[in-house]
């Protein structure tokens, strides 16, 4: 997969945290949600190392033309899609905002514009580290 985030992290802090808490894992329909109002207005793109089921096709489709809104992908990605390998990238205009980059099904990377973005984050998932 072509990570796009290089580009994007100009301007873009970050963090990392455990995509598993206990039993929970923290999917990216949770996340979405936890990004409120600063996600609400993005269009997303999303690419996957690895296809884990058919909703991840629909999504790689609609991000080749030209990428979904934030209610569309989250109805892709609820009630529970466990993914490994995948990056979604939100944007404004042609600008990065945020990028949300699961790794092996172990951890979350988020890098955002906004750093309240990333507050909220830590406030709910105390393992977040810096990246």
């Amino acid at each position: 997969m072509s990570r796009n985030t290089a580009e994007a992290e100009a301007g873009m802090k970050g963090i990392t945290f455990p995509a598993w808490h206990g039993e929970h894992y923290v999917t990216l329909a949770e996340l979405l949600v936890r990004l409120g109002s600063f996600g609400l207005d993005l269009q997303w793109r999303v690419e996957f190392d690895e296809i884990v089921d058919p909703r991840c096709v629909e999504m790689e489709r609609r991000s080749a033309d030209g990428g979904m809104d934030t209610l569309t992908l989250l109805s892709l990605t609820a009630p529970f899609l466990q993914l490994i390998d995948a990056e979604a990238l939100g944007f404004a205009g042609d600008g990065v905002m945020v990028a949300l980059t699961e790794v092996d099904s172990s951890q979350w990377d988020v890098r955002a514009v906004d750093e309240r973005v990333l507050s909220e984050l830590r406030r709910h998932y105390p393992g977040a580290t810096d990246l």
